[in-house]
């Protein structure tokens, strides 16, 4: 057959992939045949630079395809359901570098020979206002999606919706496990928003990375420019050893065999992460397209809730000492007095007040005021690092303790007097409760004040030469 005079006739640009035919159903070495104009001057004088210190190849018909285009097992598993399983195969692709998107046809071909078959792979850019969902999955799916991706919307408790979001789209995809993942680039943090795993699972979920950031980012060099990557099989598990290894070890540690795994994005901002794990394989397309469709529902609501979590630790932050400040005070007390199971039983309260923050103002400036004060927060970060620290006001902390004995309480205090005993750096003035009767927090509250206000009293009375106002 003579592929370069069939591919010429294509207005897209397109190129002829041939798939090696194994007896064991594998697909073998994959190849482009032939490239019309328009994918030969692609290869050779392309509009973007993935990497510039690898040189760009001279088009060379029949060479292996990963020579010009990117090496993934989505893409290869498409050429394979187009030239061997003789499917027509539609999708999208987002080239996350340059932030475009593509439309991606995969035709097979009415002709093959005993070691090869064939298909046609075009692909055009497109306007994402161009883009249709329901043109790259079924409408069953885009409906089933939409549906479970409303309820994000108008829900009072966002976590408790996404959780039952991502649980809807496990059960979509007939996986073990669903989950989304956040990713905080700028402090190098991620945090599980939400997980779903079927009863059935046996996938380990006790066996996380140390570095769950440095692990995510690995997610990103991997998925390459595209929009997701898809490991099906032995043979897509083979590629992830030789290209991640590090999460290959995770993977086959966590017992999965299977798994879709989608960047969440919004406006080129890296968000996240979903994917779902142990699926069956035999509806991968499936799977993938449902979570494609999802990503576009959810990444909306997840910047919206991102940007509300932002906004919300500006208005719950000491913005001087980083640590929770007075609105956040009165909310949580607010909270625990309309309903008292919001706190467990005993719980401890410790108010405590700088001492000679005046004079050190008068005397060093407001500068120095301000790095005592920040050395006061962290000294009681310190001694507290499981509890909620807040700064009442001007010189003046409070201490929720949750859950102590009554031993551990004390010995918590005393660490504190002695961290916070220094005339000439932080000094406190400490005052406690430990409180395991039927005691309105607000009565803690003010018993704790009061103590304090005694302390200070003793501590003016033995250094009368630092009481000026």
């Amino acid at each position: 057959m003579d592929f370069q005079s069939y591919i010429d006739g294509f207005f897209a640009m397109s190129c002829i992939i041939s798939v090696e035919k194994k007896p064991d159903g594998e697909r073998g070495d994959i190849r482009i045949v032939a490239g019309n104009r328009k994918f030969i001057e692609m290869v050779e004088c392309p509009p973007f630079m993935m990497d510039p210190n690898i040189p760009i190849p001279k088009f060379e018909p029949d060479s292996i395809y990963s020579r010009y285009l990117p090496k993934t097992p989505d893409f290869e598993e498409k050429c394979y359901q187009a030239a061997i399983r003789k499917m027509t195969v539609h999708t999208y692709i987002h080239l996350n570098v340059v932030d475009l998107w593509f439309n991606m046809f995969f035709c097979p071909m009415d002709y093959e020979d005993d070691e090869r078959a064939y298909c046609v792979y075009s692909s055009e850019p497109i306007s994402v206002d161009d883009i249709d969902v329901s043109s790259s999955s079924s409408k069953d799916i885009s409906n089933e999606v939409l549906k479970t991706c409303i309820k994000l919307r108008g829900n009072n408790n966002f976590k408790n919706a996404i959780n039952e979001v991502i649980h809807d789209i496990r059960e979509l995809c007939s996986a073990q496990t669903c989950s989304l993942l956040l990713v905080n680039e700028e402090e190098g943090t991620t945090s599980l928003l939400a997980n779903s795993t079927s009863k059935d699972s046996t996938v380990n979920h006790d066996v996380a990375p140390i570095n769950m950031f440095d692990m995510a980012m690995s997610w990103l060099d991997t998925v390459g420019e595209r929009d997701s990557i898809i490991i099906r099989n032995d043979q897509d598990m083979e590629y992830i050893k030789e290209v991640n290894n590090p999460w290959y070890n995770s993977l086959t540690a966590a017992n999965i065999q299977s798994i879709v795994l989608f960047p969440l994005r919004h406006n080129g901002e890296l968000l996240g992460f979903i994917w779902a794990a142990n699926f069956d394989i035999n509806a991968a397309e499936k799977i993938k397209e449902t979570l494609e469709v999802s990503t576009f529902f959810i990444s909306s609501e997840i910047a919206g809730y991102v940007m509300l979590k932002q906004l919300e630790h500006i208005s719950y932050t000491d913005l001087l000492t980083g640590i929770l400040n007075r609105n956040a005070m009165n909310n949580r007390v607010t909270d625990i007095v309309a309903d008292e199971s919001v706190i467990k039983k005993p719980y401890g309260i410790i108010f405590s007040d700088l001492n000679g923050l005046k004079r050190i103002n008068d005397k060093c400036g407001h500068q120095a005021g301000d790095l005592l004060l920040r050395k006061a927060g962290l000294v009681l970060q310190e001694v507290f690092p499981d509890d909620e620290v807040y700064r009442a006001g001007g010189d003046e902390f409070m201490v929720i303790v949750f859950k102590p004995t009554k031993e551990q309480f004390d010995r918590k205090v005393e660490e504190l007097r002695k961290m916070a005993s220094d005339p000439d750096n932080v000094c406190f003035s400490v005052g406690s409760i430990f409180n395991d009767t039927n005691m309105d927090i607000r009565d803690a509250m003010k018993y704790a004040d009061e103590a304090m206000y005694k302390d200070k009293e003793e501590y003016y009375t033995a250094h009368p030469e630092r009481k000026y106002r």
